[in-house]
């Protein structure tokens, strides 16, 4: 309500202005505006604002659990009526969604978003896709304002080979008023470069920092966790890995979290590590399985911001990551190494699993670093933004962003020559790729 207090004083500055002139009508006018703007803002505290965030369907993806979480927090604000938008039409095991919130099904009530848009005469939509051409159509709306949620990386684009621009999603998120990264290295650095405004964000993550009891780490075993089906998570690497890494730790054991791959079933088959590394399926919950780990492995080629590197990271379990130095969780409990070699995974696994002292050391570090990322945090951050685009006062929304502690211009393209480094090493046509056209993003 500070704005309402901003009023009330600016009514006593105008008592004061007021004696200044002899003419009263000036004063009279100048009252009659205060009032109006006072009543204006006791109109918007009072009148509901509809929220709809905008997903596939409501279950096992990452961002439909970054929404589900979202919607847990700001469900419970008074001043929203929220909205659920899927494509899909509702299933079995869902994230749980408060009564409160309004489901519409696209497939099912035979309408596209921006039809359910306007029926329902939405104020903010909280957008999750790609979709070029959507976008666009997006943008022409004029009652309603579009938050973008940008869950992917730079660099994810290049790993699936769009090299071009105008070919990418980047060229529309120029036209966007509200973009949310969740990269600083693309928030404080790329995209201000690219003409792209936006607002670095943190991700919810599952658990609450407080009522979580840490791993004590005196357990030989290593996790991994995510879709195993997902070529970039390879997860290949990991199940390698311990290969070597039985040999020096023989009591250690793996559990992946994730439905079964038949080709990694295979390789571990091939491997003779039926009795050490074990799928264990999806899992709703999967507290048991992180109080009783040392070691998280996270092989993934690319990621913007992994809910399961913040899982982790809450109950203090170190982690080995390749190259995802650009992440807002990749440092502080995290070990960065730059080579898919999985001997090189295995070397930092041995270290750290042999070494107590330097386990507790990583795990109490990626505890503590979580203080920091906390759902009240981010919710609270959510409710002012969404508040401020709901007003249109852009310029506080990108001041948020720069009240963020910005990443350097040097660190910056130490980690864009890093990862200049690794898709040379990765992807054999862009090894003739230059720094210039990596930050300029006119590979071709």
């Amino acid at each position: 309500m500070k704005n309402i207090s901003s009023k009330k004083n600016s009514i006593k500055n105008i008592k004061k202005f007021s004696n200044k002139y002899k003419d009263s009508s000036k004063i009279f006018s100048l009252i009659i505006i205060i009032i109006l703007l006072y009543y204006d803002e006791k109109i918007y505290y009072s009148n509901p604002i509809k929220v709809a965030y905008y997903c596939i369907s409501f279950k096992n993806s990452g961002v439909e659990r970054v929404i589900s979480l979202l919607l847990q927090y700001l469900s419970k604000e008074k001043r929203f009526i929220n909205y659920l938008i899927t494509i899909k039409g509702k299933s079995e095991g869902e994230y749980s969604l408060n009564q409160n919130v309004k489901r519409i099904s696209l497939r099912e009530e035979r309408m596209s978003i921006i039809k359910a848009i306007k029926i329902n005469h939405i104020d903010i939509l909280i957008y999750n896709f790609y979709t070029r051409k959507e976008i666009r159509k997006l943008n022409k709306l004029k009652t309603t304002k579009v938050i973008y949620y940008d869950h992917s990386s730079y660099f994810y684009w290049l790993y699936k080979n769009i090299y071009n621009f105008k070919d990418s999603v980047y060229y529309e998120y120029k036209n966007c008023n509200y973009m949310i990264s969740l990269i600083p290295l693309e928030n404080d650095y790329l995209f201000k470069r690219w003409g792209i405004k936006s607002i670095l964000m943190d991700n919810p993550t599952t658990f609450q920092f407080e009522s979580i009891i840490p791993s004590d780490l005196t357990k030989k075993n290593v996790i991994m966790i995510g879709r195993a089906d997902d070529a970039l998570k390879r997860f290949d690497l990991g199940i390698i890995a311990m290969e070597t890494i039985i040999k020096e730790i023989p009591d250690c054991e793996m559990n992946i979290i994730s439905f079964p791959v038949k080709k990694y079933e295979k390789l571990i088959k091939n491997l003779n590590l039926e009795k050490k590394v074990r799928f264990v399926g999806y899992q709703e919950k999967i507290e048991n399985f992180l109080k009783n780990s040392s070691l998280h492995i996270f092989p993934s080629i690319t990621e913007a911001y992994p809910m399961v590197l913040s899982e982790t990271k809450i109950f203090g379990i170190p982690s080995i990551i390749i190259g995802l130095d650009y992440l807002t969780l990749a440092k502080r409990g995290i070990v960065v190494i730059y080579d898919d070699d999985p001997s090189a995974i295995a070397k930092e696994a041995i270290k750290i699993l042999k070494n107590e002292s330097y386990r507790k050391f990583l795990g109490k570090e990626a505890r503590r670093s979580m203080k920091k990322h906390k759902n009240s945090i981010i919710a609270k951050k959510w409710l002012q933004l969404i508040l401020s685009v709901y007003k249109g006062k852009k310029p506080h929304f990108l001041k948020n962003s720069e009240a963020q502690k910005s990443i350097s211009e040097k660190e910056a393209e130490k980690i864009l020559n890093n990862q200049l480094i690794l898709l040379q090493k990765r992807k054999p046509i862009l090894s003739q790729l230059t720094f210039a056209k990596l930050v300029n993003f006119s590979l071709i």
